[in-house]
């Protein structure tokens, strides 16, 4: 009996070829089912990547009886860069959500993005006060640190890190005096969070440049704080972060390029912090290689090219792909 492989057969009986037919020769259907096996293996291609997960949400205002609060911004989510990395075979890709922001609890930090062996890890959601206890007061660790909120009863909240290391940065203190209270900015790519003062939120800490999908864009930056009554709101960090909000509606981090949310601080009122934005995975490599084989109907897509480059940009889902 003989045994398929790709390009030929194995067999003691030499092949028969007619105008219509011929043995060890694989159909369409064949080589697809293989690929969607992860059993169809074409040349490895060299590629540069960009791998941002989802931004953590901003801290919200959780309690009615204590609007005395500026919450901390969303840490952005991790970041990960680099060039000459091997793919071959099929390797799975995934884009990260971003934290969704809440009005009972503390809100939660985004999903990690995947590509391959490539993890960037989410960023941690903003901490924020519901209470005179301490629950929800420190920013989250993640890719980027969630600053950490104020409170009128307790010491400042401390920012959150960024842990692992290399991804980002960590979020800013909350501050606490007699007149004010500002919460601290969230963790960017490119810099950490500002500390909140007695008359400011802290801002979200700058994101990072990258311009592997052709032109440059900033990505991962984290959101700004929210302040009690007439402080300043702080801002979101370029690439994303959402802005520090009072009262009304919290401000989210933007889809795609993993920026943390805003916090919200000084109303009285259950009010959710802004949720945080979600990732992408882009590569790009010379387009004298060929395009991908197979990418999973779960994934969502473009490809584009530029320079002289075939770029894909994963903007939602997650999957195989095959070289």
């Amino acid at each position: 009996m003989s045994m398929r492989y790709k390009g030929g057969v194995i067999s003691a009986t030499a092949p028969t070829t007619s105008s219509s037919a011929a043995t060890g020769v694989w159909t369409l259907t064949q080589q697809m089912q293989a690929i969607a096996a992860g059993n169809w293996t074409g040349l490895p291609i060299s590629v540069s990547y960009l791998v941002v997960a989802g931004g953590g949400s901003g801290g919200g205002n959780l309690s009615a009886g204590y609007p005395q609060v500026g919450s901390g911004g969303g840490g952005a989510g991790g970041m990960k860069t680099g060039s000459s990395f091997t793919l071959s075979g099929s390797f799975t890709v995934t884009v990260a959500a971003g934290g969704t922001g809440s009005s009972s609890i503390q809100g939660t930090s985004g999903s990690n993005s995947v590509l391959s062996s490539v993890t960037s890890t989410g960023g941690g959601a903003g901490g924020a006060q519901p209470s005179a206890g301490t629950t929800y007061v420190t920013g989250l660790s993640g890719g980027s640190g969630g600053g950490g909120s104020s409170t009128n009863t307790l010491d400042p909240g401390p920012g959150g890190s960024a842990t692992p290391s290399g991804q980002g940065n960590a979020g800013g203190d909350g501050v606490y005096t007699a007149s004010a209270y500002g919460g601290g900015g969230g963790g960017g790519a490119g810099a950490v969070g500002a500390n909140g003062t007695s008359s400011a939120g802290g801002n979200g800490g700058a994101g990072s440049a990258s311009s592997i999908s052709g032109s440059s864009v900033t990505y991962a930056g984290g959101g700004g704080a929210g302040t009690y009554t007439s402080g300043t709101l702080g801002t979101g960090g370029s690439g994303g972060g959402g802005a520090g909000a009072r009262g009304g509606t919290s401000n989210n981090g933007t889809a795609n390029l993993g920026g943390g949310g805003g916090g919200n601080g000084g109303a009285a009122g259950l009010i959710a912090g802004g949720n945080g934005g979600s990732g992408v995975v882009i590569i790009s490599y010379p387009s004298t290689s060929p395009d991908l084989a197979f990418i999973d109907a779960g994934l969502t897509y473009a490809r584009t090219t530029s320079g002289g480059n075939t770029i894909y940009t994963f903007t939602a889902g997650t999957g195989t792909v095959t070289v």
